[in-house]
């Protein structure tokens, strides 16, 4: 079984990274996505979402990242990727399956699953630009509107090079509403001949299973669910139980440590609110926390609350 973290922008940054894997057995992380229009981007663009770079392409625990891409027209995409590689990445990943609205009007994520043409294309040309040692991965949604969509988009993207393929089992229109349509996966995984990474709607063991058996492959990306339970991948892959309350605790205590010493403590407020979201689908405790600090704007008024936990 590989376990992969999943992107999530503005969420799974390096400082969230470091944590998760640190007592999660991930195979593997992902980056938020690096945006790409009509230029190369410097070096520090990608330092500064990806600092792995600096160390190997790892987090501190040994984790591999992979950088992730997302753009619409395959030349930059491949000038970028490039770039990326250049700079130590050990793999690209290109990003066909976000859904948010500022990202589809420019046609990007998501939206280019209405043209499979054009994800063979971009497939092509970075898998031309990275060299051949190194993945090239993407991940996909099952449609835009409908969930139709998804055998011709596996297809162009296994034919244009792609090494594997990571499918979040929703369409766009269906956002992050339950269910995930696992099963569709298994349809994907009968038509090309690439490892297929089933993502959506796992949050505990149990869900980890049904997706197994549904999707058929052994490969899972776990995004919401791995904050909402910290140790979820510990959970699934080496039957831990998951954490008590007091540890998660002490878990957002050396996150805020991180966030207040490192270079983004401006945003640590309203980061550990975002993190609180999630957790308060697992822990009735951190429902009660959110409340305590949602009006609060300063760092130290939160930490003193955690403090006293």
């Amino acid at each position: 079984m590989r376990l992969i973290l999943a992107p999530m922008e503005g969420v799974l940054d390096h400082l969230m990274r470091d944590l998760l894997t640190r007592i999660n057995p991930y195979d593997l992380c992902v980056t938020e996505f690096i945006r790409v229009v009509d230029m190369r981007l410097p070096a520090r663009v990608f330092y500064r979402l990806c600092p792995e770079l600096h160390q190997e392409c790892t987090t501190p625990s040994g984790t591999p990242v992979r950088i992730q891409l997302l753009g619409q027209d395959a030349d930059w995409l491949a000038e970028n990727a490039a770039q990326a590689c250049r700079l130590g990445a050990n793999g690209i990943d290109l990003n066909f399956g976000c859904p948010a609205k500022t990202v589809n009007k420019h046609r990007g994520g998501a939206a280019l699953l209405a043209d499979s043409e054009q994800l063979y294309r971009i497939a092509c040309a970075v898998r031309a630009a990275v060299p051949a040692h190194l993945p090239v991965s993407a991940k996909i949604r099952l449609g835009i509107d409908e969930r139709d969509s998804y055998l011709e988009n596996s297809q162009a993207l296994y034919e244009g090079g792609v090494d594997e393929l990571a499918v979040h089992a929703r369409s766009k229109r269906d956002g992050y509403r339950p269910p995930a349509y696992w099963h569709h996966i298994a349809e994907i995984r009968r038509a090309i001949a690439i490892p297929v990474i089933t993502n959506g709607e796992i949050w505990n063991a149990a869900d980890a299973r049904r997706a197994r058996a549904e999707s058929g492959g052994s490969s899972l990306m776990l995004g919401r669910g791995a904050l909402a339970l910290p140790n979820l991948a510990a959970v699934i892959k080496a039957g831990q139980q998951p954490l008590a309350w007091p540890e998660v605790v002490r878990l957002l205590l050396d996150y805020s440590r991180q966030e207040i010493t490192g270079d983004k403590g401006v945003y640590y407020p309203n980061r550990v609110k975002q993190w609180l979201s999630y957790l308060k689908l697992q822990y009735s405790q951190a429902a009660a926390l959110f409340l305590q600090i949602r009006t609060l704007k300063r760092a130290d008024e939160i930490q003193q609350i955690l403090h006293r936990l």
